[in-house]
This record gives C-alpha cells, sequence and structure tokens, in this order.
C-alpha cells in the first residue's frame, strides 16, 4: 500500500491477526517500530492509550526544561518519585518476542520511541532509541553524562524525606505531584563543571539527531516490511519510517489498541495487546 487511504482496513481480533500478520510477513525482513503500548504490560502508563487518552497530562516541553529553572525543578522533584517504581519494569511477552524474531533472522533490527531500555533488557541486540533513555543524564553544559541511579542518590541526599510522598507515576518517568510539593526541592548540578543536568532523552519540542534518523531510515531500507506495535503514530518522529515504507511499497502492519495515524496506510490492522499477539505471530514465522 503506498497511498493514505480515506477507509483503512478493518481492524482485525488477536485470533484472525495473528493468521494475517503471519501471511503479510512470513518470508520476509521485517523491521518493528515500536511505542508506548508495548510497555504499557509491564506497568509503564502511556499518553494516548485507551486507559489514558482521557487524562490530561502536560509533558515537558524542551524549550521550557531549558530556560524555566522552575520547570526543571519541577521535573526533577517529579523524577525523584516516579524512578524508582519505573525502575522496577521489566520486559514482557512481547519484548520477549521481538528477541525470537531477532535471533531468528526475522526482524533485523528494531526502532523504538520509549525511553524504558525494556527492549535492550529483553535482549534485543540491535535497538536505535529515537527518543533517548532515561537511565542516562547529560549536563548541557560540558555534555558529561552521568548514570540516572547515581543522579538519584545525590537527589535523595540534596532533599532526605522526600521520597516517602505517594505519587502516581506518568509515562516518561516521573510522577504527578502538586507545585506545592515542588517547593523547596533542591536540583543537583553536573559533578564536573557545575552545569545544568537534563535526562539524556527528546522532550517535546525537540529534534531525534540526524545521524540517528539516518540510522532509522537505513534499518528501513534493510526491510521488506515493517510492523507497527504499541504506538498511535502521533508523532512524526515515528511516523515518518511509516510513510518512507510506503514509498517503499514495503507491506505495512499495525498491532495497537485503538486508532492511529498510520491506519490508512496499514494492509493490515489488529487491535490486541502486544503481549497477547506478538509471541503467537514469533512462533507462526519461525515454524519451520
Amino acid at each position: 500500500m503506498t497511498l493514505l487511504s480515506d477507509s483503512p482496513v478493518a481492524a482485525l481480533p488477536p485470533e484472525a491477526g495473528v493468521d494475517a500478520l503471519a501471511k503479510l510477513l512470513r518470508g520476509r525482513r521485517v523491521v518493528v517500530l515500536t511505542g508506548a503500548g508495548i510497555s504499557t504490560e509491564s506497568g509503564i502508563p502511556d499518553y494516548r492509550g485507551p486507559e489514558t487518552r482521557h487524562k490530561v497530562r502536560n509533558p515537558i516541553q524542551h524549550r521550557e526544561f531549558l530556560h524555566q529553572p522552575e520547570v526543571r525543578q519541577r521535573y526533577w522533584a517529579r523524577s525523584l518519585l516516579g524512578w524508582p517504581r519505573f525502575t522496577t519494569a521489566r520486559p514482557n511477552d512481547g519484548h520477549f518476542a521481538l528477541v525470537a524474531l531477532e535471533k531468528a533472522g526475522v526482524v533485523p533490527g528494531l526502532i523504538t520511541q520509549n525511553v524504558d531500555g525494556l527492549h535492550s533488557a529483553a535482549g534485543s541486540e540491535r535497538v536505535l532509541e529515537l527518543h533517548g533513555a532515561l537511565s542516562r543524564v547529560r549536563c548541557l553544559a560540558c555534555g558529561a553524562h552521568e548514570p540516572r541511579a547515581s543522579l538519584q542518590a545525590r537527589m535523595l541526599g540534596l532533599n532526605p524525606g522526600f521520597a516517602h510522598t505517594v505519587v502516581e507515576l506518568r509515562p516518561d518517568g516521573d510522577a504527578e505531584l502538586s507545585q506545592e510539593a515542588v517547593e523547596g526541592f533542591r536540583v543537583p548540578a553536573c559533578t564536573r563543571c557545575g552545569g545544568t543536568l537534563k535526562p539524556d532523552v527528546v522532550f517535546f519540542g525537540d529534534n531525534v539527531a540526524a545521524p540517528l534518523v539516518q540510522d532509522a531510515f537505513a534499518l528501513v531500507e534493510e526491510g521488506d516490511a515493517l510492523l507497527v506495535v504499541g504506538s498511535s503514530l502521533t508523532v512524526y518522529s515515528g511516523y515518518r519510517f511509516v510513510t518512507r515504507a510506503a514509498e517503499r511499497h514495503m507491506p505495512i502492519g499495525i498491532l495497537n489498541i485503538g486508532e492511529s495515524r498510520g491506519d490508512g496506510l496499514a494492509d493490515v490492522r489488529v487491535e490486541a495487546r502486544a503481549g497477547e499477539v506478538l509471541p503467537r505471530l514469533a512462533q507462526a514465522l519461525t515454524r519451520s
């Protein structure tokens, strides 16, 4: 399929969806693009899933983080509280199924919009993290990196007792917290130069590094088909790879709960949880 359709193909339920995806992808090298939907089964909420799209959430904006100290204070205060629960997340059956497909030579690599590191934790070897990883922190002044776990210890030292606040986890690894609770929070600086620290992720309004985008396009060029898993494709950083696949006349499958921006380009759409469909799809595609 090469043109955006005004009437997307109907979304299939899990059983029929596995069969349709297997038929579409069998015998092809399948590049995979994943979004937050694959990690919800690991306990990490998303922004636009069926359980969260009704909630009003204001993700961190890149420009505001750079220029407003109070925004950085609020982010790091919430991050201190959300980080422990974020780090308890473990890969689920969907992640492990993609590992099996990579080991079998079906998947040459995957592109992810997620910042949770769960693909690598599951064992996937070729992972392009479009939006970075929350496990790393970078100094905006000198470029030095620090493990997020190390920064957590420093924040706890500067803000004793703060960690006992009860909060709700947010999709980007921080937590819901009132402005009143943030006041007085002390933000650590870079240990090397005293500069401003930022999580090594792409905030809204920022751009994915050009070399990484080129690597992702090159990976798409290696494939014979594209499988999108758990993404609404609302953000252009991921959607562009779907349009590139369509331009190359690559078969496109979308596995997601709810509608996505790429539905009009898909040959097969399946509405189901990734952890329900991917293990069965992996078995079907690797069966001798």
